[in-house]
């Protein structure tokens, strides 16, 4: 298959975390939005979360007002969430499993079992013009149910490959990473768009774009992190490279 382009999609979730810790507007998740468009990130993502840990209502709102790129907003599906998409109106809407009590996104929507419940929610946003896509792990059953809700895209999980990478796990990794690129091959079969994310860092990233079905990665944690030591500009330049870098491998394969 010919290898497209892939997006970045640059999650800006804990820049909001670092301000709500203060209280205030600093830092502006916002100004943080256009200084990654600036640096080369392709399309912004948040996550307006029901307890509003981080990004809230009105970042919403200025996101919406300021930034001319794709918004990509990840949302649990719930009729407050589905009420604030449609007034919103984004480029994307990626649904997401969600848990109060947890820190961050732990795994992949149940779309099999939950197969009845979220295919109005797509229908709905869908029809309203905006891309829907699923969190899903890269397991062939939640790819079909992803395919049976009428969902244009899917994001594959990443984040225990990741962990699994970085923890030196070698045999589960591979494993993993086996189930990933199986997962866009049976996806970009059935017609649907293929997105990853979740605790991506360089190398990661390097290695997951030479999946050439995969056409977008949306990451946060590490780039704000790393931020801290290099600055915005610079870790999206290098996260780029890495990125050119692994879909340069699938051209070549």
């Amino acid at each position: 298959m010919s290898v497209p382009p892939l997006r970045l999609g640059v999650n800006i979730d804990h820049v909001a975390t670092l301000r709500n810790a203060r209280g205030g507007a600093h830092p502006d998740p916002v100004r943080a939005a256009h200084a990654v468009l600036a640096a080369g990130a392709d399309g912004i993502t948040f996550h307006l979360r029901e307890d509003r840990r981080h990004i809230r209502d009105d970042d919403v709102r200025r996101l919406k007002a300021e930034i001319a790129a794709p918004l990509n907003f990840e949302m649990a599906a719930t009729g407050e969430m589905m009420e604030i998409a449609l007034a919103t109106r984004p480029h994307a809407c990626c649904l997401v499993p969600e848990r109060r009590e947890e820190r961050t996104t732990e795994g992949g929507l149940d779309a099999a079992a939950g197969q009845a419940a979220l295919t109005p929610y797509v229908g709905r946003l869908v029809a309203a013009g905006i891309r829907v896509s699923l969190f899903i792990a890269p397991d062939p059953a939640q790819i079909a149910a992803a395919a049976a809700i009428g969902a244009p895209a899917i994001e594959f999980h990443t984040g225990h490959w990741a962990d699994w990478v970085a923890e030196g796990r070698t045999e589960a990794a591979e494993a993993e990473f086996a189930r990933l690129k199986a997962g866009a091959r049976q996806a970009h079969a059935l017609g649907i768009e293929v997105h990853a994310g979740h605790g991506l860092d360089y190398a990661t990233s390097e290695t997951i774009a030479a999946i050439p079905e995969i056409v977008e990665l949306n990451t946060g944690h590490f780039i704000i992190g790393e931020a801290v030591f290099e600055g915005l500009p610079a870790v999206i330049r290098a996260l780029r490279a890495a990125m050119d870098r692994g879909r340069a491998a699938a051209r070549a394969a």
